[in-house]
């Protein structure tokens, strides 16, 4: 059996399978894992526990990255199935998703925590019984108020907002790759503040 230090890290960015998805607030976690994917220049396309798969060497780490295709309120499904598979514990995991608490562009790195109202992050912490996992929540809360939530997180990013997205993603995927380097508690002192 592997010992923990061994395991590969699994980056898991939430979203909504589907072109009607592909560009909008809530899919942020899928386009930094598509982000990681051009940089590494790899696909995202091994099928595996409900999830598309592309295996990569990030800051001498193997990272999974991950975009589970349960729709956002079942991703933990996939996750779980992911961890049990390869014997893995939570520990090695991040969790990338959009978060409506935090102003556009932010974002916010915690080793644990609750959902927030989140469903995915519902989702994943109800499958796995922990909030003991790492996750990187970028902001995508508007400047003004928002009647419909749902239909908001749904939408297509703005083209102002759009052209703010890759600076986002770039600063985003930063943020992992000082977790996979230094460690979560050190990443989130320079990503956090």
């Amino acid at each position: 059996m592997n010992s923990p230090s061994e395991k590969n890290w699994l980056v898991v960015g939430l979203g909504n399978p589907g072109a009607k998805y592909e560009k909008t607030r809530h899919n942020l976690g899928f386009l930094l894992v598509d982000y990681f994917a051009r940089e590494e220049n790899l696909q995202v396309k091994r099928e595996e526990c409900r999830a598309l798969i592309g295996r990569a060497e990030i800051e001498d780490e193997t990272v999974e990255l991950v975009k589970p295709q349960t729709f956002m309120n079942l991703s933990g499904e996939a996750i779980i199935c992911l961890l049990k598979k390869e014997n893995r514990d939570a520990e090695k995991l991040i969790v990338v998703t959009d978060d409506l608490a935090l102003p556009f562009g932010k974002i916010r790195l915690r080793a644990k925590g609750s959902a927030g109202g989140h469903n995915g992050l519902k989702s994943i912490i109800g499958c796995l019984k922990t909030e003991e996992f790492i996750r990187l929540r970028i902001g995508i809360q508007p400047e003004h108020p928002i009647n419909d939530t749902k239909s908001f997180v749904l939408e297509n990013f703005s083209k102002v907002d759009l052209e703010k997205v890759n600076e986002i993603l770039q600063q985003s995927a930063g943020a992992v790759r000082a977790v996979l380097r230094d460690g979560v508690e050190n990443a989130m002192a320079k990503y956090n503040g």
